[in-house]
């Protein structure tokens, strides 16, 4: 894919070449196959669209993505147990993926693995999949952008999440959750355009995007501090940095917490369209904003491990932009190999 050898690296033991053009051309994010193909399900739905989803008994399946850093001390699949959307099924981001050579955790399924997933969850072709956690906004968007991969369209979140719906007065249940009934779900494809490798982000950060209208736009969903070098990574012994060229665009950027009356609980949702979009300008400015909402430039979204990336990949999807994909390995897969370019900047 890439013209011009640069060097020849050691990963793990394995040789393998970087190669380096000076017009590195991604492909271009397109449906995946035929599965669900209804283009006007919406990204976002409230709870009272939720809840008039479930009621019209239109084939309607709720998932419950949560997720919590490797450091946190919360259990999801405990606090789902114990409290969900009625009929809400739960879906591992950590199970339903992929084995990583550095033992990365949610990576991208395989196609096959993604199907099973779906018939344990009794998740059909055509099946509207809606999915929340309980943060408002944190992972259910990474889960959005598997389904979306995988040519899922018929596929949305619920924003504001479990905390939204019930303080908007729907119930909960908490009793023991049941398996799902099973399905038939056809092995799907991957649109491979929509994710990016280690060897792609490389080979992109060698040239400033300022200076060449090809090259990529990449986006970090960490914080200012982590990108800059000045804040540890929450992960023991990965420096912190950033990849050479990248910009920063805090995935809280692109969401507004709310509080909730007699409650110490908030919860995040999407900003408005017009704020998603002065947040991008803020980060990335005017002109690349607009190159990259048109589709007439490309961009990546990253993070610490690919989950936040998700909010972004959705931000950028709500603003319009047709050509955004997501560095699955993000800022750990880069940060671990002793050969990947980091930059510091105070």
């Amino acid at each position: 894919m890439f013209t011009a050898l640069l060097r020849t690296v050691n990963r793990n033991g394995a040789n393998f070449s970087l190669r380096k053009r000076t017009n590195v051309k991604f492909p271009v994010s397109k449906p995946a196959n035929f599965m669900s193909t209804t283009v006007a399900t919406p990204y976002l739905l409230s709870p009272s669209q939720l809840h008039d989803e479930i009621s019209s008994g239109n084939g309607v399946s709720v998932l419950d993505a949560s997720w919590f850093m490797p450091n946190s001390p919360r259990k999801p699949f405990q606090e789902f147990s114990g409290k969900r959307i009625p009929g809400a099924h739960f879906l591992d981001l950590d199970e339903v993926a992929s084995p990583h050579e550095l033992g990365l955790k949610h990576m991208m399924p395989s196609e096959r693995v993604f199907a099973d997933a779906c018939e344990r969850l009794g998740i059909e072709p055509n099946s509207h999949v809606v999915i929340y956690d309980t943060h408002g906004v944190f992972s259910s968007p990474r889960a959005l952008f598997m389904f979306r991969a995988f040519g899922h369209q018929k596929s949305s979140i619920l924003d504001g999440g479990l905390p939204r719906w019930e303080a908007e007065g729907f119930a909960s249940v908490g009793i023991p959750p049941i398996e799902g009934e099973g399905s038939t779900y056809p092995t799907p494809v991957l649109n491979r355009g929509t994710v990016r490798s280690y060897e792609q982000v490389v080979a992109n950060s060698f040239t400033d995007p300022a200076k060449d209208p090809s090259i990529e736009l990449v986006i970090d969903a960490r914080s200012h501090g982590r990108f800059q070098g000045t804040d540890p990574e929450p992960r023991s012994g990965l420096s912190s940095g950033h990849i050479p060229h990248s910009f920063s665009l805090p995935f809280n950027t692109f969401l507004r917490t709310h509080t909730i009356a007699n409650s110490s609980t908030p919860y995040t949702t999407f900003l408005p369209e017009a704020e998603l979009r002065q947040a991008l300008v803020r980060a990335i400015g005017a002109d690349q904003a607009e190159l990259v909402i048109t589709g007439k430039r490309s961009i990546t979204t990253s993070c610490g491990s690919g989950m936040t990336a998700g909010v972004l990949w959705l931000g950028l999807k709500l603003l319009g932009a047709p050509d955004v994909a997501l560095y699955d390995e993000s800022w750990t897969g880069y940060a671990t190999r002793a050969e990947s370019r980091i930059e510091k900047s105070a």
